[in-house]
């Protein structure tokens, strides 16, 4: 795999970054990332992946294109109202950059698809709205031993972290599994959705963009990742704290009694 003239000039601001390099560039065109959602945090995050050339893109959502999206969800326009949003995402992304290859899966990931989803891609980014799917995720990544990047957003506030629970950490024991961080889901009616307490869509943007640049780091091998660390947002102080978490020996996963 190599990359021609008309890509050379395209990532030549990539290519000059000593953490990046025509290596790591070439590792981006090879890669095949799974995004989870193509709403507020899956637009940016779909947009930065590929203006920064991933070679292969998956993008699963089952929704269509509403008017109340737009405020956030920066991928589609006006014209896209009632289109799927995978279609929509597909021709923002080939307008953006013609060297990515879009897969449309315009399907609700579930139990009964999503192991067969996850294993032809190297790494998932999940920018679900609920709770139900990022369990689902995390449970289905950590068994096909796939990196997942997770983030959730609340009206002002917002997380984000790595999870690679299959791999050993420095200590010895397992990583954790997102279910060391959270054990249960919150009871249902417990937390208003988007549609009851609103998102400020300029933060999504910026959490979206945070975790493309987490997948590329994740690909590229580049800095200290987010394994075993909770990235925080609050949009109204604009103030970044980052919570360490570790492995739970309980947890159902990689626990001590999973693993007899």
């Amino acid at each position: 795999m190599s990359l021609d003239a008309a890509e050379v000039e395209r990532y030549a601001r990539h290519i000059v970054l000593r953490d990046v390099g025509g290596p790591g560039q070439l590792k981006l065109k090879a890669a095949r990332v799974l995004v989870i959602g193509a709403g507020g945090l899956g637009a940016p995050l779909i947009q930065y992946l590929a203006a920064a050339g991933v070679g292969a893109i998956g993008i699963v959502d089952d929704d269509t294109v509403s008017l109340s999206n737009l405020q956030r969800q920066v991928l589609h326009g006006e014209l896209d109202v009632g289109r799927r949003k995978v279609d929509s995402a597909a021709d923002a992304i080939a307008r953006l950059n013609p060297h990515v290859a879009v897969e449309r899966h315009a399907l609700r990931a579930g139990l009964e698809n999503v192991r067969e989803l996850i294993r032809a891609y190297d790494i998932v980014a999940d920018g679900s709205d609920n709770f139900a799917t990022r369990y689902l995720m995390s449970d289905a990544c950590f068994h096909e031993r796939k990196p997942l990047v997770t983030a959730a957003v609340g009206p002002m506030d917002a997380s984000l972290t790595t999870l690679r629970p299959f791999e050993t950490a420095p200590d010895g024991n397992p990583n954790p599994t997102y279910r060391c961080l959270f054990p249960e889901p919150p009871e249902a009616g417990t937390v208003p959705t988007c549609e009851e307490a609103g998102v400020l869509g300029a933060m999504t943007g910026i959490v979206g963009a945070m975790m493309a640049l987490e997948v590329i780091r994740e690909i590229v091998g580049f800095g200290d990742g987010l394994v075993g660390r909770l990235l925080l947002f609050d949009a109204r102080a604009m103030r970044f704290e980052t919570l360490t978490y570790a492995w739970d020996e309980d947890n159902p996963l990689n626990g001590i009694t999973s693993r007899r």
